[in-house]
């Protein structure tokens, strides 16, 4: 009797400790398995990781740098003149030093016309463009990104929606077993069951491949190196039926898009090169000054003199004309692609609305009434079939209908994002998430 005490007590023990263990084993397995991401945790690891974002930073960085060397002021020069070194014995004494003085001179290029500030002023706008460039960069990288994140979405969507019809259908097949064991249907039934699981079952390989395919581009535009099978997002899969009016989109696009907003500072700096080719004709004296330790002409005893120059270059002719003319003309040439950038900028927002608003307008009645019919007509017609008032082919019909409608709305969910993203990118922000 004891020792069936102690056996039992051992036992308890065993139980405890093996509870314990796998307790532990199952925080460690959740403590290992990331959460899925957000759209904004994966655009923020976007922002930070992805390497032609990163790169197209370098270019404001190398602009400004550019701004240091246009505003650098000449350089002065000096010079040393070495005279009177004799070159024949005098008096049959040679001492060819005896007579040699230096003149150390300076010189320093003095540039008119605000030459100076308007190099820095045209490297600043220089500097503005491509900061406005990069945005627009990020903005069409975003567009990427959010394609790829939409369509990671809808591969779930559409891998959730196969194991659901695969598990339905093995369900009727398990029904349909026993139904003809039972003697209820004909074997000819069950095989014509039997052989339409292999198309939910090529379902759902291709809507696993599918989602290993969109995890894939939205690693490589992460620049993330994670294991497919622990990477995973998350998001809401639906649409929104409000919509603002086209001309609203038409202003903020105006207001925000930043390849518009990089054409209007090309204009800017246009008129501003135009200025400096018109300052780059005129003409900079040099002034000089030097200092020697040598009698004067006029005065013997006045060994040490200064003396000052102007050199000012003869403008005979004009040899910045051409600069002149190439600058004026690359101010009408920016005003035209000003021109021709507003002209895309309105028709992508007419664009990515027309195709948003078809979207939803296909959407409406899916959400309202087709769903709930598919499912209401596949139900109804299983439960004839099942007590002989349908056939085995208004069953299979019914069930590639419920299918066939369940797999659209999804897909055209995905449509309605990427609409949604598409006009995103014609506007220049995100207004509709």
């Amino acid at each position: 009797m004891r020792n069936r005490e102690l056996l039992m007590d051992r036992m308890q023990k065993l139980r405890g400790v093996c509870c314990v263990l796998l307790l532990l084993t199952s925080v460690g397995l959740m403590a290992q398995t990331p959460s899925p991401l957000t759209w904004e945790q994966v655009r923020q690891r976007f922002e930070q990781n992805n390497p032609t974002l990163l790169a197209g930073k370098l270019n404001i960085d190398e602009s400004k740098a550019q701004e240091i060397t246009a505003f650098l002021r000449p350089n002065p020069g000096l010079s040393l003149t070495v005279d009177g070194t004799q070159i024949a014995p005098r008096n049959g004494v040679w001492k060819p030093f005896a007579g040699t003085f230096e003149v150390p001179g300076i010189s320093y290029l003095h540039e008119r016309q605000h030459k100076r500030e308007l190099r820095l002023e045209s490297a600043k706008k220089g500097t503005v463009i491509a900061e406005w460039t990069q945005a627009d960069l990020e903005r069409n990288l975003l567009f990427s990104l959010r394609g790829a994140f939409v369509s990671t979405l809808q591969a779930k969507a559409v891998l959730q929606l196969a194991k659901d019809n695969l598990a339905y259908y093995d369900h009727v097949l398990d029904i349909s077993s026993k139904r003809f064991k039972a003697g209820d249907i004909a074997q000819i039934d069950l095989d014509r069951l039997e052989l339409q699981r292999v198309q939910y079952e090529s379902d759902l390989q291709t809507a696993e491949v599918n989602l290993r395919t969109s995890k894939i581009a939205l690693l490589m535009l992460l620049n993330d190196r994670t294991p497919i099978e622990q990477f995973d997002v998350s998001g809401t899969f639906d649409f929104s039926e409000q919509l603002l009016l086209r001309d609203d989109f038409r202003k903020i696009a105006l207001d925000t898009r930043p390849d518009l907003k990089a054409a209007v500072e090309a204009v800017d700096k246009a008129q501003t090169d135009y200025k400096l080719a018109v300052a780059n004709g005129s003409t900079d004296p040099t002034f000089g000054a030097w200092y020697t330790h040598n009698s004067s002409n006029n005065n013997p005893f006045a060994t040490n003199t200064l003396g000052v120059s102007v050199g000012i270059p003869l403008r005979i002719f004009d040899r910045n004309q051409g600069e002149k003319l190439r600058t004026k003309l690359d101010i009408t040439r920016n005003e035209r692609l000003r021109d021709a950038a507003e002209a895309q900028v309105f028709n992508d927002v007419d664009s990515g609305y027309a195709t948003l608003d078809s979207t939803i307008i296909l959407l409406k009645p899916y959400k309202a009434k087709y769903l709930q019919q598919s499912v209401r007509v596949r139900d109804t017609v299983y439960y004839s079939y099942q007590r002989g008032a349908a056939s085995l082919l208004d069953f299979l019909n019914a069930e590639s209908d419920y299918r066939a409608v369940q797999l659209n709305y999804v897909n055209l969910i995905g449509s309605y994002l990427t609409a949604a993203a598409q006009l995103n990118l014609a506007v220049g922000r995100e207004v509709i998430q």
